[in-house]
């Protein structure tokens, strides 16, 4: 055991070492990341970047999937580890609003500014980077370790992992998510189902309203019933809390503005704490009497857009909510290497956020944690930002990662 110690110690301070001298070239390609748009479905351009660097850094099998993902491998050996960021981000609905441009990737007060430097560019350069100082500090013989830029998570969450999983020959026994966790371990998170609610009226000329039924009215009882239905909730667990209910969009039809409208349709984010199955959810808003008193329709979307590379991959947008137990070796390694590398106790992480870990654990089964820089509150948000200070523990972490889960497992 004690030569165990010495050895970690010794590790340890090799990384650490080596993360110093990697951090300027990571933190530039992180900016060359955040100043390329890569919008879901638009993240050609960023992809290539990824594979540049990837090549440059020396990945012994750097390529791109059917679907665009950029996948780069290191070692060849019988268990395979992942790590995973996706590449895409949200868009930019009114950049006045953002104290620097959202595409030069600014630096300021040691903080780096632009769309997706917190989800998940941030990680995304540190995976590619920290992993590839195993090549220095000794890839476990027995490991081959993947690193995946993803694509299409922002439209359809877990999507590239559905086809990786389904389509190719990569199995990982563990997948780590460089998810927005603040430093922080993650191993759960809450799922979430897109639907739709629609209802229906009769169109008729707008100065005569009483001779037709306008679809916007029927829906505003059912829009009310469902913010009731978030503030009431019942199913919850003890890490993930509850689900909730947002309407995230509303639209109508009609012949024009001077009628009144036959068909008015909303968007709903629902978000499935471990518990609450797709079949429970449609039940519960079917049977609300709102729904059933302006007769609304219940319908989960479905997801057929091509990737960047024009392969179109149905799914159903359910996704179910997913948690590997703190006692698996996947996570134990997780909380040591963190523990390790940050010189503290790690803080247990509970985002509230969707990942590919919807996917690799809540479909297949995969052991996932999620680790890595910025917080998940800048995400999506103005002023999207990342701390640099936390790239080199992050990389730190990732590089350390296998052998202290090979000692684990």
């Amino acid at each position: 055991m004690r030569q165990q110690t010495q050895a970690r110690t010794g590790l340890e301070k090799d990384i650490l070492t080596l993360v110093t001298e990697a951090a300027p070239a990571c933190i530039e390609f992180l900016r060359d990341l955040v100043t390329i748009p890569s919008p879901s479905r638009a993240e050609r351009l960023a992809c290539e970047r990824v594979l540049r660097e990837m090549e440059q850094l020396g990945y012994e099998d750097v390529h791109l999937d059917g679907m665009g993902n950029v996948l780069g491998r290191l070692g060849s050996g019988p268990r395979t580890l992942a790590f995973d960021a996706h590449v895409d981000t949200v868009g930019i609905s009114n950049p006045t609003q953002w104290k620097f441009d959202p595409f030069r990737g600014v630096i300021s007060g040691g903080v780096l500014y632009g769309r997706g430097a917190s989800d998940q560019k941030g990680g995304l350069a540190a995976i590619v980077h920290g992993v590839a100082l195993l090549q220095q500090l000794g890839i476990p013989e027995e490991f081959t370790i993947w690193v995946t830029a993803t694509v299409n998570g922002e439209d359809c969450v877990g999507l590239s992992w559905q086809y990786l999983l389904n389509e190719t020959d990569l199995r990982p026994e563990l997948v780590v998510i460089a998810m927005a966790s603040h430093l922080g371990v993650c191993h759960g998170q809450r799922g979430r189902t897109e639907l739709e609610l629609r209802t229906l009226g009769v169109a008729t000329h707008g100065s005569q309203p009483d001779r037709g039924a306008n679809a916007i009215y029927s829906m505003v009882p059912v829009v009310q019933a469902l913010q009731r239905l978030h503030g009431n909730l019942e199913v919850e667990h003890p890490r993930l809390g509850k689900g909730s209910i947002a309407v995230t969009g509303i639209s109508s039809r009609s012949p024009s503005l001077t009628a009144i409208p036959d068909e008015c349709t909303i968007h709903v984010d629902r978000r499935l704490t471990l518990g609450e199955t797709l079949e429970a959810v449609l039940e519960q808003l079917e049977n609300l009497p709102e729904v059933q008193a302006n007769d609304a329709s219940v319908r989960v979307l479905e997801y057929n857009e091509p990737s960047w590379r024009g392969l179109t991959y149905p799914t159903t947008k359910s996704f179910p909510a997913w948690e590997t137990p703190l006692e698996t070796p996947a996570v134990q390694a997780a909380l040591i290497t963190a523990r390790q590398v940050l010189g503290r106790e790690p803080r247990i992480h509970r985002s509230n956020f969707s990942s590919n870990g919807c996917t690799t654990a809540g479909m297949f089964d995969i052991p996932t944690v999620g680790f890595g820089p910025a917080d998940e509150v800048h995400s999506h948000s103005v002023n999207d930002q990342i701390p640099l200070v936390q790239l080199q523990p992050a990389m730190a972490f990732y590089a350390l990662l296998p052998h202290v889960y090979r000692e684990q497992g």
